[in-house]
């Protein structure tokens, strides 16, 4: 095992892990304006893909985008400052949590409809193609999605274009508020890759080595010209599907023991096991990504809110 490799998705896990718990922490405390949707639980998701990505490589995300957005770069401060809704932050304090995007770091942009990532992203593949570019796309997407039409769309075009595109769907339980098996009408959301004439994997979210594993393999199919891939990652959503989701649809164990699927203990445990990345070590870790994130979050709290005028800027009239 790869030890600088090993700390970086470490790193990228904690980081998204203590973003997430600072803003469930501050919209509760109504700092946040909005909705927030989180993604604890899912960090191996998104630090697994995206460390295998290269600057030029392009990400489309979704609602539950925080931990994509940091994996592949963007910064917590400016992230933070969107979600506290100031000028500084992303989208100038209007966009909030769900539209967070950061082009120079090939962040295509988070969005609140669903399944318009596949869309984003195709596109974004099909100008890596005809710019005869060495890069790919990714979609990140979840099991309620991949229902969509625009998804399966998206699957059919990049698979007849062989475009360098890897759809991600974070298979999370839960489509809003509604189990698996009440939508979905396979077991695996990868088998509906057959259907499009090219591969789809199974692998578990929890595992950040087995994601990386699996996006590695997809990424230089994608390079290769040989077309797109469909990667499931089975995880598990520890919050309701927003902050301040009642969660009357699970069980009482489920709600009581959301930490029971960890990615940063199932690291804990590959970690010993391997003598890779040493317990304190670890600790350390832990506790610079707490800072980082701190300061994100007293920069943020620390900025003006907007004036009214801004409410006039960037509007146009022909």
């Amino acid at each position: 095992m790869n030890i600088l490799l090993a700390e970086r998705l470490y790193r990228t896990m904690c980081e998204i892990r203590e973003f997430e718990l600072a803003a469930a922490h501050y919209y509760k405390e109504g700092e946040l304006p909005g909705f927030i949707h989180l993604s604890l639980g899912q960090e191996a998701c998104a630090a697994g893909s995206c460390a295998a990505l290269d600057p030029d490589d392009y990400i489309a995300s979704n609602h539950r985008g925080h931990g994509h957005c940091l994996a592949k770069g963007a910064s917590p401060r400016l992230m933070m400052a969107e979600l506290f809704a100031r000028a500084e932050g992303y989208g100038k304090g209007r966009g909030g949590s769900m539209h967070i995007a950061d082009i120079s770091k090939g962040v295509l942009g988070a969005n609140g409809i669903v399944g318009q990532s596949a869309g984003l992203a195709l596109g974004a593949a099909l100008s890596i193609q005809v710019r005869k570019q060495q890069a790919c796309a990714v979609a990140f997407f979840g099991e309620g999605a991949s229902s969509t039409g625009i998804v399966h769309e998206a699957m059919n075009m990049a698979a007849i274009w062989r475009l360098p595109l890897v759809f991600f769907c974070e298979s999370n339980n839960y489509a809003e508020l509604s189990p698996y098996a009440a939508h979905v009408s396979v077991d695996s959301i990868s088998s509906r890759a057959a259907g499009y004439g090219f591969p789809g994997v199974e692998v578990d979210g929890e595992d950040v080595f087995a994601v990386h594993d699996a996006m590695q393999k997809a990424v230089a199919r994608a390079r290769d010209g040989a077309g797109p891939t469909l990667i499931e990652a089975k995880a598990s959503r520890w919050r309701g599907h927003y902050e301040g989701d009642p969660q009357t649809y699970k069980s009482p164990q489920e709600r009581e023991d959301p930490g029971r699927f960890d990615p940063l203990v199932r690291f804990g445990r590959d970690a010993a096991a391997s003598s890779t990345v040493p317990a304190e070590r670890r600790k350390e870790i832990a506790i610079e990504a707490k800072s980082l994130i701190d300061d994100a979050v007293a920069w943020a709290r620390s900025l003006p809110s907007p004036s009214l005028n801004a409410i006039f800027q960037d509007v146009y009239q022909d």
